[in-house]
């Protein structure tokens, strides 16, 4: 049966605003031209329909996913006051769920991971099974360190919506788990339910991270590559195609592409990667450029409530002051002690010169399972400065097994000090080496099983007289 046309049918496709809507409201990555049409259609709306709750929060969404795309954290403060003037028309007690997402995302956003568990697990309360407030709790419990609680949060959201953005954060959850052939699977699954793209650009994109980290840089340039060509837009593609281009020895084209990133995406992250392949080229002035460049871009964000101190940290530990690196990282683990942090902390009081202290810290980042060839390496030279050669050995040759090219300065040190540490010498411990031939020991015969004893032949019983 063929039900009759109704007034709300249109066989027409739909608008920019109307992808980009669908594609904010399901957590998934926006086309720039549909985004940018969606904020112009969102703002001219609540403009003359201020009460309207669910307009406020799709605008929102909309300013967190332009700051996503952009990296200008300026979007950010226009997102909240979005998302809370649809609370104030509609309370989270009355059921405003949207805002109720978009804060936590936002707070995750900005790093804010405390904040971002609050607001999921708020919205997860009120209902369960709405699958939005899970992405949210894998973040916030990820950034957090809470990495079992990560797993748990991702499994209910695969159980409800197992699509793009269920399985990028199943990618996520298995890579700190250091199961890198799971969290590959998985993006591959994320890239197979995109359905524009945006969203297939961002799934290479991530492809591509994931072969950086195991060390196939051959294979990352060809994902990142990829992703550009899906969308040229996507200039976190661009930054990682400048990291590939580094590891494979082409360090003009990698400054280049680093350089047209940071156009785009001003990011700390990206101007200290930047600024340490340029040193590594031997262009020390040049590297002063994109580092004052980090400075001005940490300021900006801090402004826009966005934590950057774990970037800041590894800047000041291994390029300025190590002490401030302490003091600074020592705060934000009080708040996330993810491994991120643990690392940072770790190598920061290394440079400080600090190492038993340092140790700890560096046991807490490598120990959960993340498959880090930059943890490893921070590992091996604070064992170093403990004196442990053979610890000190074992995660020099992880960090080579992991990822050969995993910095353009810190990847020769530490070829140079596994070549300098050298191989264990024949034999093994003195006190593991047998000091007489072995012997069979003599061991205790069996007994051997007792005989059971027959039993008593029984007696006919007398047949009764008449």
């Amino acid at each position: 049966m063929i039900r009759p046309a109704r007034t709300a049918d249109d066989a027409r496709p739909p608008g920019p605003s109307e992808r980009a809507a669908s594609a904010v409201g399901m957590g998934a990555p926006a086309a720039a031209v549909d985004l940018s049409a969606l904020v112009a259609d969102r703002e001219k709306w609540v403009a003359a329909h201020p009460k309207d709750d669910a307009s406020w929060a799709v605008l929102g969404a909309a300013y967190l996913e332009q700051a996503r795309r952009t990296a200008d954290t300026g979007w950010f403060p226009k997102a909240e006051k979005a998302l809370k003037r649809s609370l104030e028309v509609r309370p989270a007690e009355k059921g405003n769920l949207d805002a109720m997402t978009g804060m936590g995302a936002l707070a995750n956003a900005r790093r804010d991971y405390g904040t971002g568990k609050k607001w999921g697990e708020l919205l997860r309360a009120q209902a369960p099974k709405r699958w939005s407030a899970y992405p949210v709790l894998v973040d916030a419990y990820a950034g957090l360190g809470d990495y079992k609680a990560a797993q748990q949060a991702m499994d209910r959201l695969l159980e409800l919506q197992p699509g793009l953005v269920g399985y990028t954060r199943a990618s996520q959850v298995y890579r700190d788990r250091g199961w890198r052939e799971d969290a590959t699977m998985a993006m591959e699954h994320a890239a197979g339910a995109a359905k524009a793209p945006a969203e297939k650009a961002y799934a290479l994109y991530r492809l591509g991270e994931l072969a950086w980290e195991r060390g196939d840089t051959a294979e990352s340039l060809r994902q990142f590559e990829a992703s550009l060509r899906t969308d040229p837009g996507q200039a976190q593609a661009l930054g990682g195609r400048a990291k590939a281009l580094a590891g494979l020895g082409r360090g003009g084209e990698a400054v280049r592409d680093y350089r047209l990133a940071l156009g785009r995406t001003p990011v700390p992250q990206l101007a200290l990667e930047l600024g340490e392949l340029l040193e590594a080229l031997g262009r020390d002035q040049e590297a002063r450029v994109p580092y004052d460049m980090l400075g001005a871009l940490a300021a900006r964000d801090d402004v826009h409530g966005v934590d950057d101190d774990v970037v800041l940290g590894l800047y000041e530990a291994d390029h300025g002051d190590p002490a401030a690196a302490v003091r600074r990282l020592s705060q934000e683990w009080a708040r996330h002690k993810n491994m991120q942090v643990a690392d940072a902390l770790g190598w920061a009081l290394h440079r400080s010169g600090e190492d038993t202290a340092a140790l700890e810290y560096a046991k807490k980042a490598t120990e959960p399972g993340l498959r880090s060839a930059d943890f490893a390496y921070h590992r091996a030279m604070i064992e170093r400065g403990l004196g442990d050669e053979a610890a000190v050995r074992r995660h020099l040759e992880e960090a080579m097994r992991t990822n050969p090219r995993f910095s353009p300065l810190r990847a020769p040190l530490a070829k140079e000090a596994l070549a300098a540490i050298g191989q264990p010498g024949p034999g093994g411990p003195e006190n593991l080496l047998p000091t007489r031939p072995w012997v069979a020991p003599e061991l205790p015969k069996p007994n051997p099983p007792k005989k059971p004893k027959p039993a008593p032949p029984t007696k006919p019983k007398p047949s009764p007289s008449r």
